[in-house]
């Protein structure tokens, strides 16, 4: 669970994204062997003093035909809304600017806690440069070099420091499933069609829904709770384009769920958004299903269904293992079986196979198949293992991990599919060397 959701702003070239990826560290490149998973580097994650934090990087958000006032009040208001502990980045090596005064009234009317971080200062004869940004109205300049990692623990220090309390109620004794997708592709009505009752705001503007609602319900005896993710919050045009904002926003919905349902509009189709958002899911490790909404609008002549499926897993190849359902919210067609089919993944994700039957099909799977020689050197695998579940986590033992080529690591991923039911779930394979 995250701790704290900490924003990074500041006018262009004090180091923002410097900062961002020093205090991500190895984190803040994710390399996956799968085409069509988009990435965004506005987002990253670390850990400190046991509190998981959220680091967003506000220079990540680019505004095209908007001027730079615009630009950096977009930016504010996006930290502002989307942060506990705002990180206002200046340069102590060019000095207070006009830029670092019209942010400091932006962010002092926010309410947030805000530390000052007064980078480029890579030598202690720097350090008197940092008094002039008193007169922000902030407490003491935390003094950093980006550079150097300079500050970087003390920083972190004080970020712990300022974090709130949290209240959000864990639910432990509920499934839990979020609602996710690109805004106005129907996801409130979703949730409201699926609740049978009017919970939530629904209307045609996109980005109604402003923060993450929580419904927690019982259906046939169980426990669940639907988290409905919000959608950019428009003030004017400034946020139309901001495409990245969708996937900050669906990124803290879906880290709190067991199961995730991706929301996909059958009257526009899919969109490349639509990549970012399903492609931070399928990395979350999360169970998923795939909702194709508004059905009804849909000229479902014969084989139009099983067309649009093929075209769906070609767009989204990392996640063939997602079941589709063809649903409309309006008129609630196959509405009533979103909710079955949220159990049968969510079983899927949590289960555990014993090791003597997982080495059994991996053997099998490798006299079928060998894995082929490289220079020379043999592949061998010797033992595998399941270590944990949501998602199902599997190490693979061998002599050399290098001769493993990803693409014998997904056949024999396709080998656990084929003998064991993880529809809807994704498999994590890890390849390590056994110790001598």
């Amino acid at each position: 669970m995250i701790d704290g959701v900490i924003a990074i702003v500041g006018r262009p070239n004090v180091g923002k994204s410097s900062l961002f990826n020093r205090i991500i560290g190895e984190r803040k490149s994710i390399v996956h062997d799968e085409p069509g998973v988009t990435r965004d580097r506005i987002y990253g994650k670390t850990n400190w003093l046991t509190k998981e934090l959220r680091f967003i990087d506000t220079g990540g958000l680019q505004l095209k035909d908007q001027d730079f006032s615009h630009e950096i009040e977009a930016q504010v208001e996006i930290a502002i809304e989307e942060s506990d502990v705002i990180l206002f980045v200046v340069s102590a090596l060019e000095g207070l600017t006009y830029d670092d005064d019209h942010i400091a009234r932006l962010l002092r009317a926010s309410n947030k806690p805000v530390i000052l971080v007064a980078n480029k200062v890579d030598d202690h004869q720097f350090l008197p440069d940092i008094y002039e940004f008193y007169a922000l109205g902030f407490d003491e300049p935390q003094a950093v070099s980006t550079a150097h990692g300079i500050g970087m623990g003390d920083l972190l220090d004080r970020v712990i420091q300022n974090l709130p309390e949290k209240g959000i109620k864990d639910y432990d004794e509920s499934i839990r499933f979020a609602v996710i997708g690109q805004p106005n592709v129907g996801k409130s009505s979703l949730v409201n069609a699926m609740l049978n009752q009017e919970r939530v705001i629904v209307s045609e503007i996109e980005g109604t829904t402003r923060d993450a609602i929580d419904t927690p319900f019982k259906y046939e005896g169980k426990d669940y709770v639907i988290i409905d993710t919000a959608g950019i919050r428009r003030r004017g045009k400034i946020y139309e384009k901001i495409e990245k904002y969708s996937v900050l926003r669906a990124s803290a919905a879906i880290e709190r769920s067991d199961v995730v349902l991706f929301v996909i509009d059958g009257e526009r189709g899919i969109r490349v958004q639509d990549k970012h958002v399903a492609g931070y899911a399928h990395e979350a490790g999360k169970p998923i299903i795939i909702i194709y909404n508004k059905w009804d609008t849909v000229d479902n002549e014969d084989g139009k269904m099983e067309a649009l499926k093929k075209e769906i897993y070609k767009e989204f190849i990392y996640l063939d293992y997602a079941p589709i359902v063809f649903a409309s919210a309006i008129t609630k067609k196959r509405i009533h079986t979103i909710l079955p089919l949220v159990n049968f993944v969510y079983e899927n994700s949590t289960r555990r196979i014993s090791t003597s039957v997982v080495n059994e099909v991996i053997q099998d799977a490798i006299m079928l198949t060998p894995p082929p020689a490289h220079n020379g050197r043999q592949l061998r695998v010797l033992y595998a293992s399941q270590v944990s579940v949501a998602p199902p986590t599997f190490v693979i033992f061998v002599n050399e991990p290098e001769l493993c080529h990803f693409s014998y690591v997904r056949y024999l991923e396709n080998s656990l599919r084929k003998a064991f039911d993880f529809s809807g779930t994704p498999i994590r394979i890890i390849v390590r060397k056994r110790a001598n």
